[in-house]
């Protein structure tokens, strides 16, 4: 309940709607609770004295007020919806932006399928939940407490019935509650499993079939989902126990009040009509005890979705600015990394980086050269602090990077990420990604640079072909074009290039080569590649293995000093002769 607290928060800038849903279903309430006792006039006033004059009057007395009581209701209703859509709207933004916020080390712990469900099922669920209770949190307790009173003192000489039945009836209802929440936060996280999966083959589906893997991945979706049933059922079947119980409640509770209340009517002591009203006083205390049973269920469930809900909002980013971060970027853009460590667990165990120091000047061509696994990537992520250095630091232009803003420091690095993510929308669209007001010749000369140009022109639509999800329309090393003319088009200071021409042919490659050269003569560029002939042309080549910078220098060096460097190159060369770089 702590985290529907919390999120209650959302429904605050709509505290007009959140006032009148209840008033209206105030009148509602009262309404309803006129109808048994005009009943029991027109019982025993109209119908025993033969006077149809009260009859009809307070048939239209009833009519007239069950307009006006229907009228609170719809009015609840909308005023009700009004608000918990527009609470549901605000919540799923503040979620959206949240993730946005969170660092790499935040997004590696909430995987895609967990953060899918939190911002569409679990809002989903916590937004019914606010519904009911804007719904039902005035009309329950009032129909409850108003029946209880207008039933005692319509008939005191049945008032044990009542009495006796509401704390049974409650019992049930507490029994829910204390194993209802637990096994509906299991739900959740099952179904944060069988969303993995989905997206996992959604994402990867030619894998899947050019491995001929289509069973294998039926069988496991079939496992997570009848797991996912299996436990739904487990918390349905728990909560299934109420409505039952409540309804032989409420039977029993009618059947006593007519053996009691016929022996009354029978002796003289009860009117008939009181019966009636009575009967129908006792059966709204019952429904509005089941309307409540309804509710704390609904909430059960809710709970476990806002506790999921709070866990991302309350997420702390791990990469902050320091207060008084600097905003404005340094002018030099040289990269020193000063003994540089890096732990992505952060415990020592297992660093990632070990004492990492290198100088990156403008004008200079770094790469980084290594076996996968070897901590390429890993460098590169930590100079626009996607990730934060564990010991040692990294400066540019002689300013460390934790101390300046992260926005000023991401908008000095043009990066070109390991996998290539395109968006939905033209190809247009997707260059200008990092500079949407840039004109289409600035597009189009980027585009060239990247080698894209050709291909693009070559589509009917050109730039303004639409692209798939994912870029699923173009080959791989036309997205790896693309995403090079994307970081080029904002003219960075600091460029990283994250073996981002591994799908492109050596042809095309060795002409982005040449682009580059000529584009990065003001820019510091750091590049990271599989193949020796993407750094041939570099001014200092880094050898990384396990983490360890183990040689570093040009081509022509390296060959004479770096056994490390040297097997590299004829395993991928040929037969150790330096060639001209």
């Amino acid at each position: 309940m702590r985290s529907i607290r919390k999120l209650a928060f959302y429904l605050k800038p709509y505290w007009q709607w959140v006032l009148i849903a209840p008033t209206l279903m105030l009148l509602e309430v009262v309404m309803d609770l006129m109808q048994p006792k005009l009943l029991a006039t027109i019982v025993d006033v109209g119908i025993a004295q033969l006077d149809m004059a009260v009859v009809w009057r307070t048939t239209l007395l009833m009519l007239g007020l069950a307009v006006l009581g229907a009228g609170g209701g719809i009015g609840n209703g909308v005023y009700a919806s009004k608000a918990t859509q527009a609470f549901g709207a605000d919540l799923r933004d503040s979620l959206f932006a949240k993730v946005e916020s969170l660092s790499f080390a935040n997004l590696d712990r909430l995987q895609t399928g967990q953060l899918v469900t939190r911002l569409t099922n679990d809002v989903t669920q916590v937004q019914e939940a606010v519904y009911t209770l804007l719904r039902i949190m005035i009309r329950a307790p009032l129909l409850l407490v108003g029946s209880l009173v207008m039933a005692l003192t319509t008939a005191p000489q049945l008032a044990f019935l009542p009495l006796g039945l509401v704390p049974l009836t409650l019992i049930p209802v507490i029994w829910v509650v204390s194993r209802a929440t637990p096994l509906f936060t299991s739900v959740q996280e099952r179904l944060d499993a069988l969303n993995e999966i989905m997206q996992e083959n959604l994402a990867g589906i030619r894998v899947v079939k050019a491995f001929a893997r289509g069973d294998h991945e039926r069988r496991r979706f079939g496992l997570g989902n009848r797991a996912l049933a299996d436990r739904t059922l487990e918390a349905v079947r728990t909560v299934i126990v109420v409505m039952p119980v409540m309804m032989l409640t409420i039977n029993l509770g009618v059947v006593g009040v007519l053996w009691f209340g016929g022996n009354h009517v029978v002796a003289g002591t009860m009117q008939l009509g009181e019966l009636m009203a009575f009967v129908n006083y006792l059966s709204q205390i019952l429904m509005s005890i089941l309307m409540v049973s309804m509710l704390v269920t609904q909430l059960a469930r809710a709970t476990a979705s806002a506790d999921r809900i709070v866990e991302v909002l309350d997420a702390e980013p791990t990469v902050q600015d320091k207060p008084g971060a600097i905003l404005e970027p340094p002018a030099d853009a040289t990269v020193v990394f000063d003994n540089v460590t890096f732990d992505y667990d952060q415990d020592g165990a297992d660093p990632a980086l070990q004492g990492i120091s290198f100088t990156a000047r403008p004008g200079e061509t770094l790469a980084l050269l290594g076996q996968t696994g070897s901590g390429k990537s890993t460098l590169v992520h930590l100079i626009p602090r996607y990730y934060d250095v564990t010991d040692g630091r990294i400066t540019v232009g002689g300013v460390d990077v934790r101390d300046l803003d992260s926005a000023v420091l991401r908008g000095m690095v043009g990066a070109v990420l390991q996998e290539t993510v395109l968006f939905s929308g033209t190809i247009r669209d997707n260059i200008r990604y990092g500079r949407p007001d840039a004109t289409d010749a600035e597009v189009e000369r980027a585009a060239r640079m990247a080698q894209a140009h050709d291909f693009i022109m070559s589509f009917a639509d050109g730039y303004d072909t639409v692209l798939g999800q994912r870029g699923v329309n173009v080959s791989g090393g036309q997205k790896q074009r693309i995403a090079i003319a994307r970081a080029l088009l904002i003219e960075p200071p600091i460029l990283i290039l994250d073996d981002s021409t591994s799908s492109v042919d050596v042809e095309t490659e060795n002409e982005i080569q040449k682009e580059l050269q000529a584009y990065g003569r003001e820019r510091t560029c750091i590049m990271v590649a599989q193949r020796v002939s993407s750094v041939l042309g570099a001014d200092q080549i880094l050898v990384l293995d396990d983490g360890r910078v183990v040689a570093s220098g040009n081509h022509h060096q390296l060959m004479e000093t770096s056994p490390v460097y040297r097997e590299i190159y004829d395993s991928q060369l040929g037969n150790g002769e330096v060639i001209n770089a």
